[in-house]
């Protein structure tokens, strides 16, 4: 009745049982924590040129170009339970073929223990800004948002939006030189 396994058994169901009440513990008292910082972003350069799509027959899409700076302080939203932060810029907009339109423009990891004080300058955006038809000549409201995702090691992973945007014009004419 009292066997060596019978033992072993009893010994790791109570070990699982503390394990699973020490997690559910690290989850629940960072559960309801505000995640949100303040974030400042400020555009100093945008471009618009107008490519081929390849998609079609003749067609030729938006492909805009943007140099941004970002500066946040995320240290508050790091504590016991937060193991990474996936950061990522995006633009949001409306055109006359789409209510709303969703392009991630940059993005980056940050990790337990590394600088959390973010001073980026003059960024390019990491991604292709493409927009399907001749949506972003000149669509005066295209609003950056820095975004993040908290990596915890337990429970949920949040979605929070930065408390600062900006909008921003972009032009009326297309680029023709390379100098971007």
């Amino acid at each position: 009745m009292n066997t060596v396994l019978s033992r072993a058994n009893s010994l790791f169901a109570f070990s699982l049982s503390v394990m699973a009440a020490l997690t559910f513990g690290c989850f629940i008292t960072t559960a309801f924590k505000d995640r949100s910082v303040p974030v400042d972003i400020h555009v100093s350069k945008v471009m618009l040129k107008n490519v081929d799509d390849f998609t079609g027959p003749r067609e030729r899409s938006d492909l805009g170009f943007v140099t941004f700076d970002v500066t946040a302080d995320l240290r508050p939203i790091f504590d016991w339970n937060v193991k990474q932060l996936f950061l990522y810029l995006s633009a949001e907009y409306s055109t006359r073929s789409n209510v709303l339109n969703q392009v991630v423009l940059w993005d980056k990891i940050v990790l337990r223990g590394e600088n959390t004080r973010l001073e980026m300058k003059d960024m390019k955006s990491k991604y292709f800004f493409f927009d399907d038809g001749s949506g972003l000549r000149a669509n005066k409201n295209i609003t950056l948002t820095l975004s993040w995702n908290v990596v915890p090691n337990a429970g949920i992973l949040p979605l929070v939006a930065g408390s600062g945007h900006v909008s921003l014009p972009f032009p009326d004419a297309y680029e023709t030189a390379k100098n971007y």
